[in-house]
């Protein structure tokens, strides 16, 4: 089972995901591209852990990739 959510912050789209571990939890997976030229999607190393539930770790696949904006955006 995976879930993933899309966030605008800024000029980028944040494609937030989370998947099941067989550790029996879920995962975040991060995606950002700009929404201007050039259009480069980019996987983002999220720091991982399982999370007991999809929403926890969509969400913490979002902070970080809030946190990437502000740094490298």
């Amino acid at each position: 089972m995976s879930a993933t959510r899309i966030f605008h912050v800024k000029d980028y789209e944040l494609s937030c995901s989370a998947a099941a571990s067989a550790k029996g939890g879920f995962e975040p997976a991060l995606v950002i591209c700009r929404q201007a030229w050039p259009k480069r999607p980019r996987t983002i190393a999220v720091e991982r852990g399982t999370h007991a539930s999809a929403e926890s770790a969509i969400e913490s696949a979002h902070a970080q990739g809030i946190e990437w904006v502000a740094n490298y955006g």
